[in-house]
């Protein structure tokens, strides 16, 4: 994921699956040619990268220094279940939606730079959809609201 190898180690401790990189290695990366969706939450719209194998949400959004407006990271897993993501390595101020199967947001947590304790799902989820911070408020975006598109971010891939 974009916040570290450590996210993907707390997110198995949350029965999330197994890691495939090292913490020195996921430290010096960076998610580049990741494949776009389009996502509409209401009447707003964004584009996602999509983060769908273990290396890719490992990495997540570390070791960026910015974002283009209404641009994120969408983690696809492949199975609905408790998820937890922390800050380790990055950057940029963020705000995470947890997903469910359904495309329902479970809950929305703002996150810290090099913040390390975790900030977990509500329940079991399918998706993370992180943003700069604020992004979800400043656009009445909350907990109950639908996401639509998420079927074209494709399955998750070990």
């Amino acid at each position: 994921m974009k916040t570290s190898v450590f996210r993907a180690f707390l997110a198995t401790a949350f029965a999330v699956g197994s890691m495939a990189l090292l913490p020195q290695q996921a430290a010096a990366q960076i998610n580049k040619g990741l494949p776009l969706v389009e996502l509409t939450i209401g009447k707003a719209k964004l584009k996602a990268e999509v983060a769908a194998d273990n290396n890719t949400r490992t990495v997540g959004l570390m070791n960026r220094f910015s974002l283009q407006p209404d641009h994120g990271m969408l983690f696809v897993f492949a199975q609905s279940q408790p998820l937890a993501f922390w800050m380790k390595n990055t950057y940029v101020p963020l705000s995470i939606a947890y997903i469910d199967a359904q495309g329902v947001i479970l809950n929305i947590l703002d996150m810290k730079p090099h913040d390390e304790s975790t900030h977990p799902s509500a329940g079991a989820a399918l998706y993370a959809l992180e943003m700069k911070q604020g992004w979800f408020k400043d656009r009445g975006i909350v907990a109950g609201n639908r996401v639509e598109g998420l079927d074209k971010a494709g399955k998750a891939r070990q």
